[in-house]
């Protein structure tokens, strides 16, 4: 294949036409009326009494079914009383047990590994909660008698984010774990659509950070690093890298990186001009944490490796991660358009799920 190496101009609109053939833009576009339609949803929500008498928490789920609960912790973590738990896996954690609340998060409603856990779960006293579209989880779920969130949004389940985050939200908050107001949520969807307006493909590269992002990444491995509020996000900007721009893109998280990471910045010495590190900042990060990204940046450019410092204002934290998600969607869509590729289909994992069903 002819290698690519014109620069396109992320201002011409027939790059959109050319390459968006998913219509990712528009589906970027829909997400702070899809925060907004989700919350109202969430709010809805009936919840057994006794939900309210769990002690641990574990989301099930995977990819883009998954990120909300990463994102769920990144936010409940500083006041939260009780753990909780993402489990990316077959099985079911063994601790799970009758004060433990157990949530089966999948868009399709057919994710192998989700479906096999959660099965595992009806076998126990845990609480349950199913968050989903349909499929063999939202059957499972009426079979049991098991409460289930079910929400109709056609797309990729990355793209669903709403529903896959701020029910969980919701419950926490009608479980005394985690204190978010309504009006609080207005006020996030406004900050929403105040930096879609400012990011969207109609703004200039001149004027659109996230444009501006994506013309940085371009051409390189990304890096992301993230602490605490912005631990989720940057996890989500990696996989989002990933399947929009169909790129290479890896994440770690302050402070533990500063205790392996930071030394081996070194070599291979061939690899350092490919690289570009993307530090999502927070003003809601403690001063000990801002010490080291400021440290670490030193390190990093001593290394000839390139830093990037992200950071949106903003006191509240669900208003924080949102707006942190969008940007990266956004720079992750004008990424993919550098790389003169679709966004949308992610071939793949599709043919990975293919391969898999031939050989069960």
């Amino acid at each position: 294949m002819k290698k690519k190496t014109e620069e396109l101009n992320l201002d011409a609109p027939a790059i959109y036409e050319q390459y968006d053939a998913g219509g990712m833009s528009a589906r970027l576009a829909e997400m702070p009326a899809q925060c907004q339609r989700a919350w109202q949803m969430a709010r809805e929500l009936e919840l057994p009494d006794a939900f309210a008498r769990v002690n641990r928490v574990v989301i099930l789920g995977m990819g883009g079914s998954a990120i909300g609960g990463d994102l769920l912790k990144s936010l409940v973590t500083p006041q939260a009383k009780i753990p909780i738990t993402v489990q990316r896996e077959y099985d079911l954690p063994g601790f799970v047990d009758s004060e433990t609340l157990v949530i089966a998060s999948s868009y399709s409603g057919n994710t192998e590994e989700t479906l096999t856990a959660f099965g595992q779960a009806l076998n126990t006293d845990a609480k349950k909660l199913v968050m989903t579209t349909g499929g063999k989880l939202k059957s499972m779920a009426e079979e049991n008698g098991v409460p289930s969130f079910v929400f109709g949004y056609p797309t990729q389940p990355r793209v669903a984010l709403p529903y896959s985050f701020l029910p969980l939200v919701a419950i926490m908050q009608k479980l005394g774990i985690l204190t978010v107001k309504p009006p609080g949520m207005t006020e996030t969807v406004a900050t929403l659509r105040s930096l879609a307006a400012q990011i969207n493909p109609k703004v200039p590269e001149t004027e659109n950070p996230a444009k501006q992002l994506a013309r940085n990444l371009h051409r390189h491995l990304p890096v992301i690093y993230g602490s605490g509020i912005t631990e989720g996000v940057a996890r989500r900007w990696k996989g989002q890298i990933n399947e929009n721009a169909k790129g290479w893109a890896f994440y770690e998280v302050f402070p533990e990186l500063n205790h392996n990471s930071s030394a081996g910045y070194r070599f291979p010495e061939e690899l350092t001009s490919h690289l570009v590190v993307v530090m999502l900042g927070s003003p809601l990060h403690a001063r000990p944490i801002k010490q080291r990204y400021k440290i670490t940046s030193q390190l990093l450019k001593d290394a000839g490796v390139k830093c990037l410092q992200v950071e949106l204002e903003g006191s509240d934290p669900l208003e924080q991660i949102l707006s942190l998600v969008l940007l990266g969607d956004y720079a992750s869509y004008y990424l993919a358009m550098l790389n003169q590729i679709d966004p949308t289909p992610v071939k793949a994992i599709e043919y990975l799920k293919e391969q898999l069903l031939k050989k069960a």
